[in-house]
């Protein structure tokens, strides 16, 4: 993954950002007053909701992936980013979203009446998410005012949601008691990117790493948890997310320098501040994705 800027703006092609790496309440993360949120008040310090953003370098045209609840700041950071400025009431172009939790699809009511007003923005989404949205207020609002107008792509299929961008929606296991819950392959001309936030323990599903890394490039991958210490007093069963000791461990032979990333942390997670730990993760061949990092696709 490249962090440099990219080329001429007229060439072919997508730049891909990194607009937020945390977990569905980011950091500081409420109710928490541990050292980790307590210093970041402090401090003024905020970590996003992962999120990704996407940019035609021929077009202008943005990409948004996930709307979390922070997606204000978060698209002011993909327009400075793509330099696409005064876009008013068509903030993006296009708006995926993986599933219903609420740091993935809180956001989209800011697209709605009361807030940017947007008129037909195409979401892309499932069968089952868009039943959801259309079942439940104020998300349901802004189908039936026709602020977004929903696309429903099959699990396992794809769509395009920018000419010349091919998004594949692959499902994985999740907690889906809302809807179900996809990676994303977006495959540009020059680089595939695979978007997995959030799946289940790796050792429940024997073999889904290895399918979600096929033809991948750049791997953004969920990194909640640490390790099993962020888990004490809670029931794992509540919280099936990899711990990223163990992915490091299962998939250390199938890892290039810095292909697979880690994504979606806890506000737990030491791999978020603490230098020696991510270290400790880039010398393992893994690194962990940092807000404005850059992908050329």
């Amino acid at each position: 993954m490249k962090s440099e800027a990219s080329g001429s703006g007229e060439a072919a092609g997508f730049d891909a950002w990194v607009l937020g790496r945390a977990q569905d309440g980011g950091v500081p993360h409420l109710g928490c007053e541990r050292a980790c949120c307590a210093q970041a008040r402090r401090a003024g310090l905020r970590e996003y909701p992962c999120s990704l953003g996407i940019c035609d370098r021929r077009t202008g045209k943005l990409l948004l992936i996930e709307a979390t609840p922070a997606v204000e700041p978060q698209i002011a950071l993909l327009h400075t980013l793509s330099e696409q400025h005064g876009r008013g009431r068509r903030p993006v172009d296009a708006l995926l979203i993986t599933h219903a939790h609420i740091g993935h699809y809180a956001g989209l009511m800011e697209f709605g009446e009361e807030v940017a007003a947007t008129e037909h923005l195409p979401l892309f989404v499932t069968p089952k998410m868009a039943s959801f949205l259309r079942e439940h207020a104020p998300w349901s609002q802004t189908i039936e005012y026709g602020q977004v107008s929903v696309n429903e792509v099959t699990p396992g299929e794809t769509c395009e949601p920018l000419e010349g961008l091919c998004v594949e929606f692959v499902p994985v296991p999740h907690r889906d008691e809302l809807s179900d819950t996809m990676a994303f392959k977006v495959r540009g001309p020059a680089a595939t990117l695979l978007w997995a936030p959030d799946v289940d323990r790796w050792d429940k599903h024997p073999g889904l790493m290895d399918r979600l890394l096929e033809g991948v490039d750049v791997a953004l991958v969920d990194g909640t948890f640490l390790d099993e210490q962020e888990l004490q007093g809670r029931d794992p069963a509540r919280v099936p997310h990899p711990l990223m000791q163990d992915t490091m461990h299962d998939f250390a032979d199938a890892a290039r320098p810095g292909a697979i990333r880690f994504i979606h942390m806890n506000h737990t997670n030491a791999a978020l501040r603490d230098a020696s730990v991510i270290a400790d993760i880039e010398a393992r061949g893994f690194a962990v994705a940092t807000q404005g990092m850059h992908a050329e696709l």
